[in-house]
């Protein structure tokens, strides 16, 4: 199926490790693809229920982040809403997963709810107070971008590589931990 606006929202906070993968991927993804008009990706960190407004507006709302499916480390899911709110928050162990089934089932009420799929993957550490990924979440994050990418051609949206630069996750990692003055300049870098 194609829509008109896609939003691709990576969550999850870079302080605790594992956790901010989602943040980690959707920069990836913005850095190393040319992105279409239609398609609006969004670091979402910790914004929690702010990103409701996306829910409302946009045709199709992909949101990467951590998971906590009993399975090994880098472990990906993806589940449609209907999904999600069937299984209920009983299952559901990290806060971000929690606030987007409350997020969902608060905007199932209203008729303007977009298509949203939610893909995560299973965490090694997302307690530890650290930047960046531990390293068997970071050797799993090519495939994350492979399922990403899938939903996003199933959503109609075929993204490119762009030729004239290569970022890979380390540096994107490095420079979440590391912010440099002049990136304050730019803070296009961070949104």
């Amino acid at each position: 199926m194609r829509y008109e606006k896609v939003a691709l929202i990576g969550i999850g906070n870079i302080m605790f490790h594992d956790e901010g993968l989602g943040a980690y991927l959707v920069k990836y993804i913005e850095e190393n693809y040319n992105i279409p008009e239609c398609l609006t990706i969004v670091e979402g960190g910790t914004l929690g229920f702010t990103l409701m407004t996306y829910y409302q507006e946009y045709d199709k709302i992909i949101v990467v982040g951590t998971g906590s499916k009993d399975a090994p480390v880098g472990t990906i899911s993806s589940e449609s809403s209907e999904e999600v709110m069937n299984n209920g928050s009983t299952i559901r162990q990290t806060a971000n997963e929690v606030e987007i089934t409350m997020m969902l089932e608060i905007c199932s009420f209203h008729e303007n709810m977009g298509d949203v799929q939610l893909i995560t993957m299973v965490p090694k550490d997302i307690i530890e107070v650290r930047n960046g990924l531990t390293p068997s979440v970071l050797k799993h994050m090519p495939k994350l971008v492979d399922a990403t990418l899938k939903e996003l051609r199933d959503s109609g949206i075929s993204l490119h590589r762009t030729f004239c630069k290569r970022v890979s996750f380390e540096t994107i990692i490095d420079a979440y931990a590391n912010p440099k003055m002049e990136d304050y300049n730019d803070m296009s870098k961070f949104i």
